[in-house]
């Protein structure tokens, strides 16, 4: 039997009107410190957010999600925080926010492989939804 870790996760929210509060999950990101893993993957349906939010820049939508992403793994080129330890820079990209792009609350969990459970997550809570 494998052992379990600790994870955190919180679901990448789309915000097109901060004062409705609508969202869309467009992404999930997933920390496991026992397994070294810091990663957020996202997908955003260009059709549903046309229907949901018609004035929405798409292409500044994925130019911040993809810098999301860019954090999360830690590369250089995507500025200071990615430079931080990855549990610093889980909790800079979770912290409460009021812009287009937010996420839930942090919820824990026990894993065997944080990637599979990421996966598996995004399935669940942005392919399905």
């Amino acid at each position: 039997m494998q052992e379990k870790y600790l994870f955190e996760y919180a679901v990448i929210r789309l915000v097109p009107r901060v004062e409705r509060e609508e969202f869309l999950n467009v992404g999930i990101i997933l920390y496991c410190s026992a397994q070294k893993f810091l990663q957020a993957k996202f997908w955003l349906d260009e059709e549903r957010l046309k229907a949901f939010s018609p004035g929405t820049d798409l292409a500044e939508i994925k130019e911040n999600l993809n810098a999301f992403c860019e954090i999360s793994m830690g590369k250089k080129e995507a500025g200071p925080i990615a430079k931080l330890d990855p549990a610093s820079r889980f909790r800079w990209l979770t912290a409460t926010r009021s812009t287009v792009l937010q996420t839930s609350k942090v919820h824990p969990g026990f894993c065997e492989d944080a990637a599979e459970t990421l996966e598996r997550l995004f399935e669940e809570m942005v392919l399905i939804n």
